[in-house]
């Protein structure tokens, strides 16, 4: 992995570059044909973005919490597809093996994360099973002795991103029957060709082309033992959780790259577009939504980097990750609404700006990963917890 092998600032300097000559020139590409095409890919995985939050031992670049949010910072500033491609990879889709799985199950499936030979992705959002993410009706039985022992998988999980292309999937299933809640759930490594796991096609969506999301069905599928995360039953809920912790301050930075970059086009468009003799950017209600974008942009930055600070120093972040979440992605939501309104009506033309696209697309950050109602309702319970 790049940073590995030099200072981290040339890491980010090099990364910065590889975003603005290399993917941001495809992003009219990627939307039109609905996928990152595959020399990019391979690029991306030559650049080692696959890996990023992966130990080293198993190929990734071992990035702990702040140098995993800077680089998103970074790599995000570019159509959300690219980052959606590697970032189930060096996040949720690899995140419970690393903080739950056997040796052997590190060993086994981390390297090829890393390397960006296998897709990996988190499937635990069911339809009766989203806000309330402990509503788990996928069931495991378990079945056969020794080297013949197996789970029988049934039930299907829905809205899960790269489910269409991945090779490798973090699900969680109900092991003790009749049980409620998170008790009784546990957390399998599936691979794509087990028999019995099929994905359905990607949804349409509102925004975000180019990144697949949609189903993953169970039906009788047959699971080995030995793929049981960290090879105890009902801890599924719990490896979940610390995915979910570390992912959302991950994705909070995820959703401050954009609204730099918008506000980055949005300044391009106010100093060059000139209306009543000066350029539009010279009125000061212009300026106005100039000055708040930036100040929100610093804000979510500032609480990223300290809460990706604390839980570098190993303190708990439960409350600080969920507020990270839910200000940034709030936050990137009211820049992309300012940066349309400086386009003016070109702003909502795909064939004058991009802007009406990143708008779309950064709509969906404020839904995935807990609601900002449930977030604000996290906040609160922790909030009052500490009274």
């Amino acid at each position: 992995m790049p940073h590995s092998l030099q200072p981290f600032d040339t890491f980010l300097q090099d990364l910065r570059r590889f975003v603005r000559e290399r993917l941001v020139p495809h992003e009219d590409r990627v939307a039109l044909a609905d996928e990152v095409p595959a020399d990019i890919v391979a690029d991306m995985a030559a650049a080692g973005l696959f890996g990023y939050s992966i130990p080293q031992a198993y190929g990734g670049a071992g990035m702990n919490t702040e140098q995993l949010v800077l680089a998103a910072m970074e790599l995000s500033q570019c159509a959300v597809a690219f980052r959606a491609r590697v970032g189930t990879n060096t996040g949720i889709g690899s995140e419970g093996i690393v903080a739950d799985g056997t040796d052997a199950q590190k060993a086994h499936y981390l390297p090829r994360l890393a390397s960006g030979e296998w897709t990996g992705c988190l499937a635990v959002t069911e339809p009766d099973a989203g806000s309330e993410a402990s509503n788990v009706k996928t069931t495991a039985l378990r079945a056969g002795d020794g080297d013949n022992a197996h789970y029988v998988l049934n039930g299907m999980k829905c809205f899960i991103t790269n489910a269409p292309i991945a090779d490798v999937f973090t699900v969680t299933a109900r092991t003790e029957p009749g049980s409620k809640g998170a008790k009784g759930v546990s957390a399998f490594i599936v691979e794509r060709g087990m028999p019995g796991l099929s994905t359905g096609a990607p949804y349409r969506k509102m925004g975000q082309a180019g990144s697949p999301v949609g189903e993953v069905h169970f039906n009788n599928c047959l699971v080995p033992a030995r793929n049981l995360i960290g090879g105890v039953e009902g801890q599924g809920f719990k490896t979940v959780m610390k995915t979910l912790n570390k992912q959302r301050i991950h994705l909070a930075a995820l959703s401050t790259g954009p609204a730099i970059r918008m506000l980055e086009m949005a300044i391009a468009h106010t100093t060059q577009r000139v209306q009543f003799g000066q350029p539009v950017a010279g009125f000061q209600l212009v300026q106005a939504l100039i000055a708040d974008c930036q100040t929100e942009i610093y804000a979510a930055r500032s609480m990223i980097l300290e809460t990706a600070r604390k839980r570098d120093r190993g303190e708990d972040v439960a409350l600080e990750a969920s507020m990270c979440k839910y200000f940034a992605t709030e936050m990137c939501g009211r820049v992309a609404d300012r940066c349309v309104q400086m386009f003016g009506g070109s702003g909502y033309v795909a064939e004058h700006s991009s802007i009406e696209r990143w708008y779309r697309d950064v709509r969906l950050f404020r839904l995935y990963e807990g609601t900002s109602q449930i977030h604000q309702l996290n906040i609160a319970k922790l909030t009052l917890a500490q009274g």
